[in-house]
Parts: structure tokens; sequence; C-alpha cells
């Protein structure tokens, strides 16, 4: 990511902060389904005991929170570029205390921390290129113990320029439909302009080149889609 880039994405999510959370569901369709399948997912995996968890892109502490009230063995850390997202994230989350710790870097070039049982993600990933996005692929990789899992609830990109269309098409008539406010429904297409995103089969074939035993799809809906790898 270069400087320019890094700077328009944490000014576009610190501006974002007010309201931030109360638009996910109007922005995510079938949001129950894409971060239920993830949470699912990280449970057959490391079961309900104790295990070790960084969140990269945290942002507000959507999904931290999500993991913490389902795992009481979870210990997260969380990673974020923007100060203001940092700020709501532990103020939303302070009643985990020990349980949560959070760091403000950017993930595509920072250290992770490491071994952990679980890297999860959401919606943050695609933001970078596609070399980025595969030099991480390979640093969570390493930052895993044996048998951890990579868990990405993230968007992929049409296979063909026809199909990104649809996939664009539905999910503006979906986020329309949700009552969304002019204002932060032209918010929302502004900060997609930063999007980089990749095919799903690309992604999958990034994660396998990382070195992970295997990759899948646990859940996908258009552009939606939540990867799941295991070390």
């Amino acid at each position: 990511m270069t400087e320019s880039n890094f700077d328009a994405l944490r000014a576009a999510f610190e501006n974002a902060v007010p309201g931030y959370d109360a638009l996910r569901r109007k922005l995510i369709p079938h949001f129950d389904a894409f971060y239920g399948t993830t949470l699912d997912l990280l449970e057959e995996a490391v079961g309900q005991g104790e295990f070790r968890c960084v969140d990269l892109g945290v942002g507000t502490g959507l999904l931290s929170e999500m993991i913490l009230e389902r795992f009481p063995g979870a210990q997260v850390e969380g990673v974020d570029l923007a100060p203001k997202m940092l700020d709501a994230a532990r103020e939303r989350l302070a009643i985990y205390g020990a349980r949560l710790r959070l760091s403000l870097a950017d993930y595509a070039t920072a250290p992770l921390p490491g071994p952990v049982d679980a890297v999860v993600s959401a919606l943050s990933i695609h933001h970078l290129d596609h070399a980025a996005k595969r030099r991480l692929f390979r640093r969570i990789h390493d930052a895993l113990r044996p048998g951890g899992v990579f868990l990405n609830a993230d968007q992929s990109l049409g296979a063909t320029r026809e199909i990104e269309d649809a996939y664009q098409r539905r999910w503006e008539a979906d986020v329309q439909g949700s009552g969304i406010a002019v204002d932060d429904f032209a918010a929302a297409r502004k900060r997609a302009e930063l999007d980089r995103s990749a095919t799903f089969a690309d992604q999958i074939a990034w994660l396998e080149d990382a070195g992970f035993r295997y990759a899948d799809i646990g859940w996908k809906r258009h552009r939606f889609t939540v990867f799941y790898a295991r070390r």
C-alpha cells in the first residue's frame, strides 16, 4: 500500500466512525449469515476452550465483540490503522478487560503477533493491492500455530465484468431496499472506490501458495465471501 493510499484509507474510515455500526446491517446484505458462518467455522476449528486470536482491521470492534461474547476462553488482539476506530473499539469492548488488546498499526507491513490459534478479519483485506494480499497471507500462515485457522469475511470480485456488474446492481438494490439514507449510501459508494478486490479463485490459490494445508469458501453471496484456511 502506498503512503497516499494508506492516508486515504485511514481518513475514509476515521470519517465513517460516527454511526458506523448502525449502518453495518444496511450495507451488508445477509449480515447474520455472513458473520454467523465466520463464528461457526471458528468454533469448528478451536472449540470452546482457551485460544488466542488476532483480528486484522478490527475497526470499531464488531467481530471481536462477537468472538469475545461467544467464546469465554478467547483472548483477542485487534489491529487497525485508524486511531478513531480503535477508540471506538476500546470503548465498546472495555467490559472484556484483559481478554482484549488493541494495537495501532498497518497490518500489511507491521509484525503480526504469534504464534496464535486463529487470525480473523472482516471487510478489510480487500483494500490491499494483490501483491500485498499475497504477502499478508504468507505472514498470517507463519503467525499461526500448526492447525491454526484463518477466517476472512470479506469481498471477492466477480470472475467476469458481467458478473461483477451483476453483483454491484444486486448490492445497490439490497442496500437501497434497507432504507439507508441517501448521504450514507453515497459515502459508502465513495469508500468503495478504495477497494482492491480479487476473485475468490485467485484468493484461494494465493492462500494455498502461502502454505495453508487447504483453503475453502465457507459461505458466499454475490461478492460477500467467507474464506476458511487451515495451517
